[in-house]
């Protein structure tokens, strides 16, 4: 299993220096900054799953140090570490998108808890977010087309397609395995009010089959003779 990186961004040495060695025998990647600017840099060098955020920090403070993470990151999780009585900290911190705080002084056991809670829940938002990015692909065998990207590949290899050859795709491939007519591919991808030739869907097919199929010696697209056309799993 890969470890979980964990930045730490503390100026008291000998806390910084404890929560290095002790997330690091829990086999943690740890890196550690001692003030706001430094963090920031080491920041944007690498991807993290965690920081452990001091607010009273020199250089920048930590409230302004999260704020310029949340500007440009809203998945790595933020663990911020406040005085005892600084309410409004907390709740700053919080508001801009801080996923948990822990009070000085703190027993190290309720640290390493606050950590992997908030690494469970990094993990599961990323798994959601991949779930969510999984819904706007359709595919067939070996091809797939992502509905938000607007892209198509067949394997692994990029397919070029005009927008009306997308859409018709994108149509046969939400209707994957139903045998749809010419005049129904006509409605929905063309228009009720579509005036031209009667066979143009007949063509298009054709340049579909000449992007994604023939290249590739595969028949996703089918025809049903007398009803129109279905696209399946390419045998």
């Amino acid at each position: 299993m890969e470890q979980a990186r964990i930045l730490i961004v503390e100026d008291e040495e000998k806390i910084a220096r404890v929560l290095e060695l002790e997330l690091t025998y829990e086999n943690y990647y740890v890196q550690k900054a001692t003030d706001g600017l430094k963090g920031f840099a080491m920041y944007q060098e690498k991807t993290w799953d965690l920081i452990i955020l001091d607010i009273m920090l020199p250089g920048i403070s930590g409230i302004e140090l999260l704020r310029r993470i949340r500007s440009q990151d809203k998945k790595t999780a933020v663990l911020l570490v406040t005085a005892k009585d600084s309410v409004e900290d907390k709740v700053s911190g919080l508001d801009l998108g801080a996923n948990d705080y822990i009070t000085k002084p703190f027993q190290i056991e309720e640290l390493l808890a606050r950590v992997r809670s908030s690494l469970r829940f990094q993990t599961e938002t990323a798994l959601k977010a991949e779930a969510e990015e999984e819904e706007h692909w359709l595919s067939a065998g070996e091809l797939r087309l992502n509905e938000s990207a607007r892209e198509v590949y067949a394997g692994t290899e990029p397919v070029e397609l005009t927008r009306r050859e997308f859409d018709l795709l994108y149509y046969l491939l939400r209707n994957k395995k139903q045998v749809l007519s010419r005049d129904q591919i006509l409605e929905q991808v063309w228009g009720f009010d579509y005036i031209g030739e009667t066979n143009v869907v007949d063509v298009y097919i054709r340049y579909l089959r000449n992007k994604i199929d023939k290249p590739f010696g595969t028949t996703h697209i089918q025809t049903v003779r007398g009803v129109g056309y279905v696209v399946k799993d390419s045998p």
